[in-house]
């Protein structure tokens, strides 16, 4: 059942109240039926839809209610408006972001409201959108749930390979890193600290075990490292001609280790392609010794070829 065909029909509601069943699925292009589910749907949220036969028939809210009115100054209804924009773009969004853009600019003044779309047409980013599933809304909000609530969560879990298991989680915090969201927890099938990708939650519910969380848990520093510690193809180690706070503003922690040395600081990580990892070093604009593997040093050689090869043409 869509959420704005709901909306469009409590508008209804609102501005010609009476209409009946046949008129209301004309105008909303739908059979009756679906508008009876409409005024269930509505009653089940709190909002008293009365429908009535004969002359003076049709459907109405109830003698004397009033929806409370949703008012916005244009900073905040701005703010709302490019926090959705930017929930989607970044990988943040859980749900409908049209269908939530949709209902917060029906409910606008109409100069606000056309401000505001002007906003959502015009705006454009320089990142790009994020590749990452969002994860199921009700799986979410269980989760955090649990984590706020310092309850058990039963969750059935999608491995990388695509194998299914069942999991007993004690989740500590949620991350939301790189385009995905990560929960970080005590993991009772393997009796450790770990760290999972809510995308790839199938399904989750509460259980009535409690928890005690650890006073001191960062799950934003878990979750980087146990990130950076994947067991990609080739383990790299490169010198950066830099300094260390100047290493730490480009480097965040989920890519690798930095370590201050005699000649710069050490870059400790891992890698599945080391094409890749060349461009990221070339990028970052400082001088570099590659210390391990040497196949990166090839790697690093022939993107300067091609890189000489374009300007030359």
């Amino acid at each position: 059942m869509s959420a704005s065909q709901v909306l469009a029909f409590l508008e209804l509601l609102q501005g010609q109240p009476g209409l009946g069943g046949t008129a209301l699925a004309a105008r909303l292009e739908v059979d009756p039926r679906t508008i009876r589910r409409y005024a269930d749907q509505l009653r089940d949220l709190g909002i008293p839809v009365e429908a009535a036969r004969g002359r003076y028939g049709g459907y109405r809210l109830r003698p004397g209610y009033k929806l409370p009115p949703l008012m916005f100054t244009d900073a905040e209804a701005t703010a709302v408006v490019v926090g959705l924009i930017a929930s989607r773009q970044l990988g943040l969004a859980v749900g409908d972001v049209e269908s939530a853009l949709g209902k917060v600019q029906r409910v606008l003044p109409v100069a606000l409201r056309d401000r505001t779309r002007a906003v959502a047409d015009t705006l454009a980013f320089t990142l790009p959108a994020s590749a990452g599933a969002p994860p199921d809304a009700t799986v979410l909000l269980t989760v955090a749930s649990g984590a706020r609530e310092h309850r058990r969560v039963l969750l059935r879990y999608v491995s990388w390979r695509g194998e299914e298991t069942d999991r007993e989680l004690d989740p500590y915090g949620m991350v939301f890193h790189s385009g995905r969201w990560y929960v970080a927890g005590f993991d009772h099938r393997r009796s450790e600290v770990r760290t999972f990708r809510i995308d790839r939650v199938v399904s989750a519910r509460l259980a009535a075990q409690s928890f005690a969380a650890p006073d001191d848990f960062d799950p934003v520093a878990h979750v980087t490292a146990s990130l950076a510690g994947v067991p990609y193809r080739h383990e790299v180690e490169v010198v950066l001609e830099t300094d260390l706070d100047s290493a730490r503003r480009r480097i965040g922690p989920a890519l690798g280790t930095l370590e201050e040395t005699p000649d710069g600081v050490l870059f400790t990580t891992r890698a599945e392609r080391l094409d890749g990892m060349a461009v990221m070093l070339a990028g970052l604009g400082w001088g570099f010794v590659i210390r391990t593997p040497d196949e990166l040093r090839t790697a690093v050689i022939e993107l300067a070829a091609r890189l000489g090869g374009d300007a030359r043409r």
